[in-house]
């Protein structure tokens, strides 16, 4: 059997609709290669083998196969959206395991275009951190075991980085879908607010937390983000376009490291050298900036605590505490 692990979203979709292989097949591909790496990497938390079997059986048999854009595409969903019948537990073994009623719109998305959910992806609890460690254990990063994928994304990079599934959605309040995928060399993206269906109920944090992806190509972020924002991209290649760049850190004691600041200018030369107009321009980042969003990190997850804190970890009830301080004098 053709194994279809390491290959591009795009890629597996177009071959499903073609007949040249199944959903039943792709998926159970992936999932053995889940089998094998997820207990050292520490991606998924839950794998939805049976699961995800049976959905894959179902996409094959539906009539617009031919017109699903995700085709038979194994998903990752980080732990901190509904999955209808899978617990919500958003890094935290304090909140409840009662099944989920029905799929966050996303994920009914995703269904409806054809993807299948392979399983459910590891972060810190509350998804307050910048790396993935939680009391249902560590996430590593696929590229050296001895580093973090970052966070708080991480379960979810670390499952795109070991082509356990091409692409994966992610959360963003503060980097949480950036950072894991400069760390585990993925294209990753925080729509901006409103284009991805957001949190009924936790996860907000007051409208800073946004759904995003983390794929391994462009063409896979887009095609899923498109799905998951209910609209799509085009990726034809782009008239001259005006690109603003700048390394500039968006308040006093935050550094930019020399390297990723190399790494920007490099792609805006490449930018130039395609014939688009680059130009440096720094943002003029007000002086509240920083403190707002930083309230707004210890308030959100102090919100979506709720009666839980009591149970949750150290580290946890800390910055809960700090954030209903917080709460307290907005």
């Amino acid at each position: 059997m053709t194994d279809w692990t390491g290959r591009t979203a795009t890629e597996i979709a177009a071959a499903v609709r073609a007949g040249e292989a199944t959903a039943g097949q792709v998926i159970a591909c992936h999932l053995d290669r889940i089998a094998k790496l997820n207990g050292e990497l520490g991606a998924f938390i839950r794998v939805r083998a049976a699961e995800a079997a049976s959905e894959a059986d179902a996409v094959g048999k539906r009539a617009d196969l031919a017109e699903l854009p995700l085709a038979g595409v194994p998903v990752a969903v980080k732990d901190a959206v509904p999955v209808a019948g899978e617990p919500m537990r958003i890094g935290s073994a304090a909140l409840p395991d009662a099944p989920q009623g029905e799929d966050h719109p996303l994920v009914a998305r995703l269904r409806a275009a054809g993807a299948v959910v392979i399983g459910l992806t590891n972060l810190p609890e509350l998804a307050i951190y910048p790396f993935t460690d939680s009391a249902f254990g560590i996430t590593r990063n696929p590229w050296d075991r001895r580093r973090t994928a970052g966070g708080s994304s991480g379960g979810s990079a670390a499952a795109v980085a070991a082509a356990l599934v091409p692409v994966a959605h992610g959360t963003d309040g503060l980097g949480s879908v950036r950072i894991p995928a400069a760390a585990c060399g993925l294209f990753g993206i925080k729509p901006g607010s409103g284009t991805v269906p957001g949190f009924p109920a936790t996860g907000n944090w007051y409208g800073l937390s946004e759904n995003g992806v983390l794929a391994g190509t462009v063409a896979d972020a887009a095609v899923t983000l498109g799905v998951m924002a209910g609209t799509g991209f085009d990726l034809a290649e782009p008239s001259r376009l005006r690109i603003a760049v700048s390394v500039r850190p968006p308040g006093p004691g935050i550094v930019v490291h020399r390297t990723c600041a190399a790494a920007v200018r490099q792609c805006a030369r490449q930018l130039a050298a395609l014939d688009h107009d680059v130009q440096e321009d720094d943002p003029r980042y007000p002086g509240w900036l920083v403190p707002v969003m930083l309230s707004y990190w210890f308030a959100g997850p102090a919100a979506d605590a709720g009666p839980y804190a009591g149970a949750m970890e150290p580290r946890t009830r800390r910055h809960v505490l700090a954030g209903r301080a917080v709460q307290r004098v907005r």
